[in-house]
């Protein structure tokens, strides 16, 4: 199984709206996103490099497993 890996937030952004995931709103260094049937919203931090941490954790919240996760960034490269 891969490993998760730093990624550019846009690229993070990418797979979440492949996902059908949202734009909310906007704050001052993150970005929100929203999904009907998804409890809290998915929130990006607009940094050059996101930490493998938090994708993990933004993916476990919405509901997204490993594999997804790997499909959908495969098709957003």
């Amino acid at each position: 199984m891969p490993r998760i890996s730093p990624l550019h937030w846009k690229i993070l952004e990418g797979v979440f709206r492949k996902a059908g995931f949202v734009f909310e709103r906007q704050g001052r260094s993150h970005r929100a996103y929203t999904k009907k049937g998804v409890a809290r919203p998915i929130v990006i931090p607009t940094k050059s490099e996101i930490l493998p941490e938090i994708i993990r954790s933004s993916t476990r919240t919405a509901g997204i497993s490993h594999e997804e996760y790997f499909k959908l960034l495969e098709d957003c490269k």
